[in-house]
């Protein structure tokens, strides 16, 4: 580490988090490999039910990495997976590892043009998709490299009991069926060639620590999808980070709760890498469903929850209410957006354990910051870098030029979970990697003397009014004390002389009554005058990310639109 860099955030560290973790020379398959090595007995996932070990899990692995390799996946193909959280996906994900290929994840929810456009970009030859989309996948064939589909079911992976029952002639059962699985006609079956396939030779090639393991699609800080490209070194680098974050973590006893997706950057590292690194019970869910959650509690209590703020609030509240016992969770940590104190409040009055907000991006792996897991965590904040991680607050037009202590500016940040840069795109690469390994975020934060990170706003999300600049979270921050809004966005649209006006689209609880009036009126409250939204737009929902992160550049492009 640079000694020139100040590191006033140590002090924040909880007790026994080390500063600086040792570099790893080893690959995501070592690590695989490591856990089944130490824990074979012990449950690796959890599907409803199903279980499966460590053992059976790497087991499973060699003969799907053999299934792709006769299929013609080599060292540094790409594989698309296009997969909701399922058993199937974990062995898919390091079957291509296991090749030394290249994972492509991909939102199985998505469009034909939005699969189309990733498919063309990367050139994958091989797809592995639920059965549910894989004719959407077949259908992207002539316009993309994809050669073979390969088509999971999901219901394959159930317990025996609830698979037959599947089977019977109720519309009910029906229509569950239908929501699980469907023909796939065009595409092979995934059961069929792991089952036909032997295992891997042993002395096949593995993939090494420099390797790219894994092209993330993210919009960056341009808002233009491109694939992140990550390499086993940076993808256990962050594995090995969150693990040293929380001393108190157990190797080989914890449980941890898949409901984010595993085909979102969060989800992947907290729950595909991190998980396997501590020898962890994976509950997969494939999507987050209030019910079957609090199933899964009574039959397996989770002790580490990372999430997103609405499913704190879902699962405190439903728990509270419907008397299930959450104490088990020890450990949760909230991203993606941003964490209120309510929330922390409701959810550690419930559960006893502690909620910490993190700070992160495709780009870092994704987690470069996190409030300590400890009584010293600071709600509002996203916390302290990391382990062998660096930060600096610096111009956003001079970002060699640093911003005077407890001034806001862009966050610089630089650790080896830092990406490799975007697949193909050396322009928008070196936009935002800088000489000295530095990684611009396009975040404006401020930094508190003991290091501790407020996000103030996205650069590319700021809006100019009259010369000022407006901040929208800010905004939307001031329009969520109001009465009567649930949810709130805030953009800017062009307004008169070049300049722009705040506008905001707002939802409302249904026996709201107050007008636009009274809601820009309640924002004078707290917002200088040109803050306060000229226009505030009732709407039924706000677009939002696969992680339920509202997206602002889709809501100014409706507003837009009319």
């Amino acid at each position: 580490m640079d000694l020139s860099v100040e590191r006033p955030w140590l002090r924040s560290y909880a007790p026994d988090v080390p500063a600086t973790i040792a570099p790893s020379e080893d690959s995501l398959v070592d690590l695989l490999r490591a856990a089944a090595g130490r824990f074979g007995s012990r449950v690796a996932l959890d599907f409803f039910g199903a279980t499966t070990t460590y053992a059976e899990l790497d087991a499973q692995v060699t003969r799907a990495a053999e299934a792709l390799r006769r299929l013609g996946v080599g060292r540094g193909d790409r594989v698309a997976l296009v997969l909701p959280n399922c058993p199937q996906h974990v062995v898919a994900f390091y079957a291509v590892l296991r090749l030394g290929a290249v994972v492509v994840e991909h939102n199985p929810l998505y469009t034909e043009q939005e699969l189309a456009h990733q498919l063309a970009d990367h050139g994958a030859r091989v797809a592995v998709a639920w059965d549910k989309v894989a004719p959407l996948v077949l259908d992207t064939a002539g316009a993309t490299s994809v050669e073979t589909v390969v088509a999971v079911d999901l219901s394959a992976a159930l317990p025996r009991l609830k698979r037959w029952a599947l089977r019977l002639p109720l519309p009910k059962v029906r229509a569950a069926r239908a929501a699980m699985t469907a023909p796939a006609p065009g595409a092979l079956s995934w059961e069929r060639i792991v089952a036909a396939a032997g295992p891997l030779a042993a002395d096949h090639p593995a993939p090494g620590p420099d390797d790219i393991a894994l092209l993330q699609y993210t919009g960056g800080t341009t808002g233009t999808p491109k694939g992140a490209v990550l390499t086993h070194r940076n993808l256990r680098a962050n594995a090995a980070q969150g693990r040293a974050w929380v001393p108190g973590l157990r190797d080989g006893a914890e449980t941890v709760y898949a409901v984010l997706p595993l085909f979102h950057a969060y989800g992947l590292t907290l729950c595909l890498t991190f998980s396997v690194s501590i020898g962890a019970t994976l509950v997969l869910f494939p999507r987050f469903d209030l019910d079957q959650t609090l199933d899964a509690v009574r039959r397996r209590p989770p002790t580490f929850l990372p999430a997103v703020p609405p499913i704190y609030e879902r699962l405190a509240t439903a728990a509270r209410e419907r008397g299930v016992d959450l104490t088990s969770v020890r450990y949760a940590i909230s991203g993606a957006m941003t964490l209120p104190p309510a929330t922390v409040e409701l959810w550690e009055s419930v559960t006893g354990g502690l909620l910490v907000e993190g700070y992160g991006m495709t780009e870092t792996s994704p987690v470069a910051l996190g409030n300590p897991v400890s009584p010293a965590r600071r709600p509002g904040t996203v916390g302290v870098p990391f382990p062998s991680t660096d930060i600096r607050i610096v111009d956003p037009e001079d970002p060699s030029h640093d911003r005077a202590p407890g001034s806001a500016g862009e966050l610089l940040i630089r650790g080896p979970q830092v990406f490799a840069g975007y697949w193909r795109r050396p322009d928008e690469t070196a936009a935002v990697l800088l000489p000295g390994g530095w990684l611009r975020t396009g975040d404006v934060v401020e930094m508190d003397p003991d290091g501790f990170v407020r996000v103030v706003d996205r650069i590319k999300e700021l809006i100019i009014t009259g010369g000022f600049n407006v901040y929208p979270s800010e905004v939307e921050e001031a329009l969520r004390r109001v009465p009567g809004v649930l949810d709130a966005a805030a953009v800017g649209l062009p307004g008169a002389g070049g300049s722009e006006e705040v506008v905001a689209a707002v939802v409302l609880h249904a026996d709201c009554t107050t007008d636009e009036a009274g809601i820009r009126a309640a924002c004078r409250q707290h917002l200088t005058a040109y803050k306060v939204p000229r226009r505030v737009v009732v709407v039924e929902d706000l677009p939002r990310s696969q992680i339920g992160k509202v997206l602002r550049r889709e809501v100014r492009a409706r507003l837009l639109a009319g």
